[in-house]
């Protein structure tokens, strides 16, 4: 089983100044699931979008919300919340804190 070291790990920017470390899988969906951490700034906020493969975010610090396909409401995201979208379940979320979320 490989070691990921996060601090071996370059942050991808993202437009809108967030910054993405693949610590497992990439974009094009070739693994079940993609790994990393996504640190983003007070007011950023996704596109509308899927992915190919099972995405969780785990909230390790700050304050967001987000929203899935076939809700009618946001979920609150806060430090030790996981969400876990399914494969090609459309979704967005962003930094509603003061801080970054991460």
């Amino acid at each position: 089983m490989p070691v990921v070291h996060h601090k071996d790990v370059a942050g991808e920017p993202f437009k809108g100044g967030a910054t993405y470390q693949t610590l497992l899988g990439d974009g094009q969906g070739s693994t079940p699931i993609r790994v990393g951490i996504q640190t983003s700034p007070p007011g950023y906020k996704t596109a509308l979008h899927s992915h190919p493969y099972l995405e969780t975010i785990t909230v390790l610090e700050g304050e967001g919300e987000a929203w899935l396909q076939g809700s009618d409401r946001t979920v609150s995201l806060t430090p030790g919340v996981t969400l876990v979208i399914p494969p090609n379940c459309r979704h967005w979320f962003r930094a509603s804190g003061t801080g970054p979320l991460r």
